[in-house]
């Protein structure tokens, strides 16, 4: 162990990037690491966790869309109490903070890390502005450390990231959390109702960078199955009025607590994003056992070995997307089981939480 860690984080909600936060926090707390965890919003996730573990939790107050110089001040007394080695920062907007506080003060060791391929706002695609702006503050990080290669190239690519500080270390997963469960998934089959059917979970927030037209679309296209929604968003509303349209047999089931047991209980997950970085919920299924059809976003393609743990797709195509997932209905139980099997395997070599806080530590420690 070294000094203090500070983890800043643009939020601390229900989603990929904010929960591989809070897992790399209690992760490095475990191993004694002297760990605090800042969020420029108002955490709505993890607090209890936290807390429990012993870890302080910090909020700058700060609110979306709304730039607030106070927050700043807030973020550099917390700092000079707490004193930290690292100030190891994620998302954009924590990024570009982390980066700026060595402008007004002597700082530590500063890694910022890329969640995304387009670390774009809720409302747009467009990176042209974030791209300038990781580019304009890169000589500020020490380090920019990206969650898979695509991801890495292209940052690089588009010049926001200078190669030589660029550095991949993949998110990770609680393979004992996310594990296969035969008694909890007869129970919450039987809870469901669902009997025998090919049950699909999908899993992540209801907006426009999951794509879950194509996903309706492609679930329209089946002859049969069940499709279960676990997440909230703005497009919820939207998104259910496009089921009834296509007459398609899915639950929104809203924002879940019980995700391990609903990973179980399902066949199949399915994702169509357009975009991502090394999606959470792909590497959680994995490690539950549960094959996987995605599109080919992001780093999915580091998640899911295809046809071997599950299938890929083109993204925004839901011919191709419902293609791969008959391909899956239509494998033997023992074919699925082994499938499963394998994505487990994966899972436990490249994605343990234990061996990606190691590489972290690493970096921290090279400096």
């Amino acid at each position: 162990m070294t000094g203090p860690v500070v983890l800043l984080t643009t939020n601390l909600a229900r989603g990929g990037a904010e929960t591989q936060v809070a897992l790399l926090a209690l992760s490095l707390s475990r191993r004694g690491w002297p760990v605090s965890v800042v969020s420029l919003l108002d955490p709505s996730a993890f607090r209890l966790e936290l807390t429990a573990a012993g870890v302080p939790l910090h909020s700058l107050g700060m609110q979306p869309g709304r730039p607030n110089p106070l927050a700043v001040a807030r973020l550099a007394v917390i700092l000079r109490e707490l004193h930290p080695c690292v100030l190891h920062s994620h998302m954009f907007h924590a990024n570009l903070l982390a980066r700026l506080t060595r402008l007004a003060f002597p700082a530590p060791l500063i890694v910022s890390t890329l969640h995304s391929m387009a670390e774009s706002s809720r409302h747009s695609a467009g990176t042209r502005w974030r791209d300038w702006l990781y580019r304009a503050t890169d000589p500020l990080a020490d380090a920019t450390v990206a969650v898979c290669q695509a991801v890495a190239e292209r940052h690089a690519a588009s010049g926001a990231v200078r190669r030589r500080k660029l550095r991949v270390i993949p998110n990770g997963v609680d393979t004992q959390q996310f594990r296969p469960d035969a008694p909890r998934r007869e129970r919450l089959r039987g809870e469901l109702g669902v009997g025998g059917e090919f049950v699909w979970l999908a899993a992540g927030r209801l907006m426009w960078k999951k794509d879950y037209p194509t996903m309706l679309r492609a679930v329209a296209r089946l002859p049969a199955g069940i499709l279960f929604i676990a997440g909230a968003g703005p497009l919820e509303a939207e998104l259910a009025a496009l089921a009834r349209e296509l007459r398609v047999r899915v639950h929104f089931l809203g924002s879940r607590e019980d995700l391990p047991a609903l990973m179980n209980a399902a066949d199949g997950l399915v994702l169509s994003s357009a975009v991502e970085g090394l999606p959470m919920v792909l590497l959680e299924a994995a490690a539950s056992g549960l094959p996987s059809v995605s599109t080919n976003a992001g780093g999915a393609r580091d998640a899911i070995v295809d046809g071997q743990t599950g299938y890929l797709a083109p993204c925004g195509n839901p011919d191709a997307l419902a293609a791969a997932m008959a391909q899956m209905v239509e494998l033997s139980g023992a074919a699925r089981h082994a499938m499963g099997h394998a994505a487990r395997e994966l899972a436990l070599a490249r994605f343990d939480m234990a061996s990606v806080t190691s590489q972290w530590e690493r970096l921290y420690r090279e400096g």
